[in-house]
């Protein structure tokens, strides 16, 4: 009995001990679960606030940097006949009959057309009947003239009226010329009376038919046929004021037509405006040889032309070029990331791209399409930049 008692407190003491390192061991574990926690979230907090300063960097795309050359400059071309000639009728009446329809070859002097002129004729007719009234009378005044002269001498008349018949006699004279004069103005106008070819050709319009009447110098003074000179083709290009000292005499150039899609005909400059016009481009003649007719005149062309580019210029995309208050500047990424924004100078503009003459160096990284707020000092990403490394490493 007395051993019993005394093993109860032991017992308890025991347990007591254990309930204490249970509950110690207890706060540790709640100690590291809250500590787990808390490291866990400061490392999600700072994941979260890399991701959102990736995220903050642009990421940008390069634009191509090309060093000297040649550039394209192409411009629009209205490409025409070597001679053009539009046959206005001389004398007026009714169309008799045409011999040439559009699209025939026609030569030097080949008749056209002929207008039936009656109303001419018959001037014709009463020029000639003048005409010849007037050298009868002027035959009468000589013999005249040559009696009274003879009379003088004998002084049978006096010297007045012997002068009056000399110039009654050159009167005559002057009548008939005019009567010569008059009838040759008909016959000339007569003989227009057949619409001829000035040059060798192709009718490219006729705009008359049997039986049309024809007027000669008033509103319905229209062309009766267009005859052009296709042998040899003229075009005519608008060069803007920035390319005229390098478009120039002996200068080649590429043309291209819609109707034979892939194929270039070389043409070359013969002529130019030496002058600028209102619309700020210098009219530039070309010709080029068209024996087979494959070019048409009133035709839209395009011509090409290959203009040398100084050796310290580079081209650019236009859309890599940021306009501020300080003039063009494009940005240009580091090796570092690091943005530079450069002031450039354009030195010509080729549409989509542009000549830089200073401020950029071939090879350089240029940020295409950059937005308005990139400044100095900005980190960018380059897109594929990554992609690449990956590769390289693979």
């Amino acid at each position: 009995m007395p051993d019993q008692q005394a093993a109860a407190p032991a017992k308890s003491a025991i347990s007591t001990r254990r309930l204490k390192l249970a509950g110690a061991a207890g706060l540790v574990l709640a100690a590291v679960v809250v500590a787990g926690g808390l490291a866990a979230r400061v490392h999600a907090d700072q994941s979260l606030k890399t991701w959102t300063h990736d995220q903050a960097i642009p990421t940008v795309a390069l634009a191509p940097v090309a060093g000297g050359g040649h550039a394209d400059l192409v411009l629009p071309g209205d490409v025409q006949a070597f001679y053009t000639a539009p046959i206005h009728a001389r004398t007026s009446g009714y169309l008799k009959r045409w011999y040439a329809d559009i699209g025939q070859r026609v030569k030097a002097g080949q008749v056209l057309a002929e207008i039936d002129t009656p109303d001419l004729d018959q001037q014709v007719l009463q020029a000639r009947a003048n005409l010849a009234t007037a050298q009868a009378n002027q035959r009468l005044s000589a013999l005249t003239a040559k009696r009274w002269e003879g009379l003088v001498a004998q002084d049978a008349v006096s010297r007045q009226e012997a002068d009056e018949k000399t110039g009654d006699l050159a009167a005559r004279n002057s009548a008939v010329n005019a009567a010569q004069a008059d009838l040759a103005r008909l016959l000339a106008q007569q003989s227009f009376k057949r619409i001829t070819a000035p040059f060798d050709g192709v009718v490219t319009a006729r705009n008359t038919d049997i039986g049309q009447l024809i007027s000669v110098g008033g509103s319905a003074d229209a062309a009766l046929f267009t005859v052009a000179d296709q042998h040899r083709m003229r075009v005519y290009v608008s060069v803007p004021q920035n390319y005229s000292a390098l478009v120039h005499r002996g200068l080649s150039a590429q043309l291209s037509v819609p109707e034979y899609p892939g194929q270039t005909f070389t043409a070359s400059v013969v002529n130019d405006a030496q002058s600028v016009g209102r619309n700020g481009a210098m009219l530039v003649e070309l010709q080029i040889d068209n024996p087979d007719g494959r070019l048409k005149p009133g035709a839209y062309a395009q011509a090409a032309f290959k203009l040398p580019a100084a050796t310290t210029t580079t081209r650019i995309p236009a859309t890599a070029i940021l306009f501020k208050h300080g003039g063009p500047t494009v940005a240009v990424v580091g090796g570092d990331g690091r943005v530079k924004v450069r002031t450039i100078a354009i030195v010509r503009d080729l549409g989509t791209e542009v000549e830089i003459g200073a401020g950029l160096q071939p090879g350089e990284r240029v940020i295409d399409n950059p937005p308005e707020a990139l400044s100095d000092g900005d980190l960018v990403r380059v897109a594929g930049a990554a992609q690449g490394a990956a590769h390289a490493k693979g």
